[in-house]
């Protein structure tokens, strides 16, 4: 499958800005930075961003809006949760999380930047091989 079959979304080009905080490929398209920023992201098969945490003062957070493929999204010290089309996830800032595709699907997902007071991103360490085996 190419990228750009993935997703009714423009995918983007490939996410070299971020590429150091993800285990594998994945592409990304801002579709807009007016008010709220609202990015595509399309992950290859097996590809996952490193465990983060959206910070701010007050508000912030992120919703993810997930429009194609298979993928998953975990707390920290929680079971991962798959994700399909038309699966909302919302995440409240402070939570430490990781997202990406299943192993052997593509997946894409609209990623919505909660507006807040003192925003910012915290990358942490990379979702381990190991982790990532015990997904179905």
């Amino acid at each position: 499958m190419k990228p750009e079959e993935v997703s009714v979304f423009p995918v983007g080009g490939k996410n070299e800005a971020f590429a150091k905080y993800f285990v594998g490929q994945s592409y990304l398209n801002m579709l807009t930075t007016e008010g709220v920023a609202i990015g595509n992201v399309t992950f290859e098969p097996g590809c996952r961003n490193n465990w983060h945490i959206h910070h701010a003062k007050k508000g912030g957070g992120q919703i993810l809006l997930c429009t194609a493929g298979r993928g998953y999204y975990q707390e920290w010290g929680k079971e991962a949760r798959e994700l399909r089309p038309g699966d909302v996830v919302v995440i409240p800032a402070e939570v430490k999380h990781w997202h990406g595709a299943a192993p052997d699907s593509w997946f894409a997902h609209l990623a919505v930047e909660v507006p807040g007071e003192e925003t910012g991103n915290e990358w942490c360490e990379a979702v381990s091989a190991e982790e990532y085996s015990r997904l179905k």
